[in-house]
């Protein structure tokens, strides 16, 4: 995958930073033991890691979660390959976006957003805001979609395919590249919300988001129950519930991650399915507890070359690009030896 000519790359801070220790509920960045013990001891203890055992098995968490970091795109090639070769889809239908597939709603918002002189106030009117924190939702999807994708994912997770989880705090979900779900499906969805992010999340890149990473998460009694406290590697996510039934697991939001308060307000908002929900990658979320049943979730972290270029919102330096498969984290190298030409950057115009 290219943006304007050039490929996508990942930032070096994935290999040491935002490592999640889901024990004690703590994100770390890490170099060696002796950075750890400074830098997160006192946080550690303070969590309930009072034994020098206790800290040598979280050492020994972290170096295998760097190790698994580090094997990651050459494991997820592999597993396309064997999933593009051997799995045979029930619903091969949902692989490839098409308008029945999306709410009308969505549609009439889109076309609102095309329409001459849209405008934010304009498309508010057609969403649903919750409080001050930039959280809007909206129909995305059909009920019949919404169950045919779940019945084709719960085929998927039912065969003896090999899987890939989605990231350190979801043991139980779906990447959907290596379902090979990100051209025919995720490009055109990701192409389909352009008009609505250019305008909500303009100083974000809203209208120039170039790539993404997508996956299916999980949520279910005895598996995943809820979601630690986080924030995204996205400029803009989307959050589709996908079904089926259950009770309580309402998300909630805290402060954007660059602007945190002295005092956090957090904020309850209920999935509803077939909605989506659209905010900042960089605000503070997570989801409550599912009390009973099951919940799929559909998240699309969208990102924009031209922001996250000049910086990584990770380890928020400038980012240490390194070679990356597909959509890599959404940066972009250099166009190669040549001097770069001039270009324009789109998110700044209007």
């Amino acid at each position: 995958n290219m943006s304007a000519g050039r490929p996508f790359r990942g930032c070096a801070c994935f290999f040491t930073d935002n490592i999640f220790v889901g024990r004690f509920g703590l994100h770390v960045r890490y170099r060696d033991g002796p950075q750890l013990r400074r830098d997160y001891g006192r946080a550690l203890r303070e969590r309930g890691c009072r034994s020098e055992e206790q800290l040598r098995e979280v050492l020994r968490e972290i170096e295998a979660e760097v190790q698994r970091r580090k094997q990651l795109i050459h494991q997820s090639v592999e597993r396309r390959a064997i999933i593009s070769k051997c799995y045979k889809p029930k619903h091969p239908e949902v692989y490839t976006l098409q308008d029945s597939f999306l709410a009308p709603e969505f549609l009439e918002i889109v076309r609102f957003c095309t329409s001459p002189g849209a405008d934010l106030q304009g498309l508010l009117s057609h969403l649903e805001s919750f409080s001050d924190k930039r959280i809007y939702r909206l129909p995305v999807f059909t009920e019949e979609f919404c169950q045919a994708f779940v019945d084709e994912l719960e085929n998927f997770e039912q065969s003896d395919m090999p899987k890939g989880r989605p990231n350190t705090m979801n043991n139980y979900g779906v990447l959907l590249n290596e379902l090979g779900m990100d051209e025919p499906f995720l490009t055109p969805l990701r192409e389909r919300l352009l008009p609505i992010t250019a305008l909500l999340y303009p100083e974000l890149g809203g209208a120039c988001l170039d790539s993404h990473k997508a996956f299916v998460v999980k949520y279910s009694l005895h598996e995943d129950l809820d979601l630690s406290s986080h924030y995204d590697n996205a400029e803009v996510t989307l959050n589709v519930s996908l079904g089926k039934e259950f009770t309580e697991g309402n998300l909630y939001f805290g402060d954007f991650s660059q602007d945190p308060a002295p005092v956090p307000r957090y904020i309850e908002v209920e999935h509803l399915g077939g909605r989506g929900l659209l905010h900042r990658g960089g605000q503070i979320h997570g989801a409550l507890p599912i009390a009973s049943g099951q919940r799929w979730n559909l998240i699309v972290w969208m990102r924009s070359s031209a922001i996250r270029n000049q910086l990584c919102p990770m380890c928020r330096r400038k980012p240490q690009l390194v070679e990356a498969e597909g959509f890599g984290d959404g940066f972009t190298g250099p166009l190669g030896e040549e001097e770069e030409p001039q270009t324009v950057d789109l998110c700044a115009l209007g």
